[in-house]
């Protein structure tokens, strides 16, 4: 399917002095005719559609030395200080390496480029919310356009939010050309959850159900009412814990559930979508099947099109395979269970959990030879034990599959969103019928037997729904936002527990939190002194 077109813009920081603008055809000119200044922008409703377009490239943008947060920056920014993954050899930064064992600090290049980076994406949303609205256009898109703004607006606070804690909400345009001007206090991350919720109600009430090519992948109300329920899950989660919003994440979820999920499928009158789960777990990840019937909202790849697909595909791949470039520069984490020294989060699918080998291959077949290369483990406790490699992006109708996958990453599905219903509706009335049915959905597709309604406590269950969150998510950037709002039968945060049982054994509840990054700090007097507890 056809989706719409990622102009390339260039963008300013947080801090920068100005802004330029560069249209996709002339990226790669050395001068470029269509560089321009911002003020000579927003004119037509071509430049607002690709002002707007511009928001999107910040998800996914890429190349060989750029990474943006779906484009691998959550990856070596993120997951690797978590339990399930580890720079492999492939990976020699030394940042990246410092922030998989916990040993980083606010100078951190990555904790700098996720901060930098969604504020870049933040002030092109503030700038179409300040510039379009005086563009005379057709009125039914110049107001998606503005919904799709604000969608974006609160994603990207969404993440910053929950990474740093309180952070600097800045909702209008700045138009200051010293740093000076830029200098904002952190604002309670309460604040920034309501003008989140703001952003997600307000978009919910324009955007449409669904696009026709060439604008499919692009935010619908289905997106902005899913990532809005979870938003409130969070919200109700750790650490914040204000446990009335579980109430509204299950309505909220219920929105978007399709009637024979238990869902409504309509809000304020209007059908949400006809999202449902895919029968074949493989093709929520396999490019041809992309913005499919279980994809919300996803960032989107072009294979080898201009730096737009995804470069996630190589790092996972084993070198010295003949015919395939591979860096094997993100691993699984093995770690020690019992007399096994290389248990990893691949052991802990059960038998049947058809999820295990859509997200592993533990071979690669060459392209060259036809034979088959693995890396097996040494003094194996299982015997004939070898390494699992993640194979959510391969691309197998690439060119040039070593290189840019077309794989979508997906940011919201469905199957998120029923174990988003599932875990409000357990910690809000127990494990209930259709919180059961919720959770079976995800399990049933999986291959996996359902659960007998009343065989768990709700503990048990809450325990369930985690363990299913982490086997359907594995190497799609959740686990992280699961590990720092997840919690115990007492209440407590279980985020040390978990990092200490895979031998992260410096981990801390201050880890919890990513520091302001040091940079940010030198630059605005507004935060000096303002540090994360831990991290001073």
């Amino acid at each position: 399917m056809r989706t719409f077109t990622q102009k390339t813009f260039r963008y300013i920081s947080f801090t920068a002095l100005a802004v330029t603008v560069l249209s996709c055809n002339d990226f790669l000119k050395e001068k470029p005719d269509s560089f321009i200044q911002e003020e000579e922008f927003y004119n037509t409703q071509n430049d607002a559609v690709s002002a707007v377009t511009s928001i999107y490239y910040s998800l996914n943008s890429g190349g060989t030395s750029v990474q943006t947060p779906y484009n691998t920056l959550f990856n070596t920014g993120m997951d690797f200080a978590g339990d399930d993954e580890d720079p492999g050899p492939g990976a020699t930064n030394a940042d990246v390496r410092s922030l998989s064992v916990l040993g980083h600090s606010a100078s951190n290049l990555r904790v700098y480029e996720i901060w930098q980076q969604h504020y870049a994406a933040i002030r092109k949303a503030n700038i179409v919310l300040a510039k379009v609205p005086d563009i005379s256009f057709d009125e039914t898109l110049k107001n998606r356009l503005l919904a799709e703004a604000k969608f974006l607006r609160a994603l990207y606070y969404f993440n910053l939010v929950r990474l740093y804690g309180d952070v600097p909400l800045v909702i209008e345009y700045k138009q200051g050309v010293t740093a000076a001007d830029y200098a904002i206090a952190r604002t309670p991350s309460t604040e920034v959850y309501a003008q989140i919720e703001k952003d997600l109600l307000e978009a919910a009430a324009v955007l449409p159900v669904s696009y026709t090519a060439p604008d499919v992948g692009r935010a619908t109300l289905g997106a902005a009412l899913g990532l809005l329920a979870k938003v409130y899950l969070t919200k109700a989660s750790l650490p914040l814990n204000i446990t009335s919003h579980y109430a509204d994440a299950v309505q909220t979820a219920e929105y978007v559930l399709s009637v024979a999920d238990g869902g409504t499928g309509t809000y304020n009158g209007k059908p949400t979508a006809t999202y449902n789960l895919v029968n074949d777990y493989s093709q929520v990840f396999l490019p041809a099947y992309k913005n499919g019937v279980e994809h919300i909202f996803s960032a989107q790849f072009k294979s080898n099109s201009q730096d737009q697909g995804n470069n996630q595909n190589p790092r996972s791949i084993l070198t010295n395979v003949p015919g395939l470039t591979g860096s094997y520069a993100d691993m699984v984490r093995f770690y020690k269970n019992g007399n096994d020294n290389f248990f990893s989060v691949y052991k802990l699918y059960t038998a049947g959990d058809k999820r295990r080998d859509v997200t592993f291959v533990r071979k690669f077949k060459s392209p060259s030879n036809n034979k088959y290369y693995g890396l097996p483990i040494t003094n194996p406790a299982v015997a004939g034990d070898s390494t699992p490699f993640f194979n959510k992006t391969w691309d197998p109708g690439s060119t040039s599959i070593t290189n840019q996958s077309a794989a979508n990453v997906a940011i919201l599905r469905y199957s998120d969103i029923l174990l988003i219903h599932a875990e409000a509706e357990n910690e809000l009335n127990g494990p209930t019928t259709k919180a059961y049915k919720s959770l079976n959905r995800v399990r049933v597709r999986a291959g996996l037997a359902p659960l007998v309604e009343g065989s768990l406590t709700k503990d048990e269950f809450r325990e369930a729904v985690y363990l299913d969150r982490r086997l359907e998510f594995v190497f799609e950037y959740h686990r992280w936002f699961d590990l720092i709002r997840q919690k115990d039968a007492s209440g407590a945060s279980t985020f040390v527990t978990n990092l200490h049982a895979v031998q992260k054994l410096n981990a801390a509840d201050y880890h919890r939190l990513y520091p302001i990054p040091q940079s940010e700090i030198d630059i605005n007097p507004l935060i000096q002194g303002h540090q994360n507890p831990g991290w001073e």
